[in-house]
């Protein structure tokens, strides 16, 4: 079945008020256009970051992005820096930013329900003075992502109170999760792709090109 082959789809907003009815007065008016000081002190404490983005015709992708806590440099009130360390060089996001600077980010801290999300408009810079500032081991990143801030609030607690993500006792045990080298094997299909073959390349990913 195709989508559009789906019944009674909602199709304007309309139908959304008439669903859901007006949003809190907490709801409505939390958005700020800047970093202060609470704000800041959520990104020095967050070690990940979902990043949203979407090519010139609209095409969307989300990415992680993590590293020890704050890895996120904040300039100033209207701007933050997203280091990009190395990784598997499919770049997707950093190929969206240059066609459409649109961006959303979705900050985590462990054992926090509650997310920050900022909104805005990025660049990718590749000023050495700045990147040196977030190096690690000696290694700057290769470049990073300045997002110039116009929204910036916090996600309610539901959803991950829902899905209990931060309590232990409702995870997987190692044999039931999903087993990535045999995952990617299947997928790429191609000659001598063995998961055999794909445990090694991602450990020696992991080990070696980690910064």
């Amino acid at each position: 079945m195709k989508i559009d082959d789906l019944q009674d789809i909602v199709s304007s907003a309309q139908e959304l008020h008439d669903l859901l009815g007006e949003p809190s007065l907490l709801s409505a008016n939390k958005v700020i256009h800047h970093l202060d000081e609470h704000v800041r002190h959520f990104l020095s404490l967050s070690p990940f970051v979902t990043i949203s983005t979407a090519d010139r015709d609209g095409h969307c992708d989300a990415s992680p992005r993590g590293d020890a806590p704050g890895f996120v440099h904040v300039l100033d009130e209207k701007r933050l820096v997203i280091p990009e360390r190395p990784g598997n060089k499919r770049i997707d996001s950093i190929r969206n930013i240059l066609a459409n600077p649109r961006i959303g980010l979705l900050f985590l801290i462990p054992g926090l329900n509650e997310t920050l999300r900022i909104n805005g408009r990025a660049v990718v810079v590749r000023d050495a003075d700045l990147l040196a500032k977030m190096a690690v081991n000696g290694r700057s990143p290769l470049f990073g992502i300045v997002v110039e801030v116009e929204e910036c609030f916090l996600q309610c607690a539901k959803a991950l109170m829902r899905s209990k993500i931060w309590k232990p006792e409702t995870w997987l045990a190692r044999e039931q999760l999903p087993n990535p080298a045999q995952i990617l094997a299947d997928h790429v299909k191609l000659p001598g792709v063995t998961e055999e073959k794909v445990v090694v390349m991602l450990e020696e990913s992991y080990t070696k090109r980690y910064y």
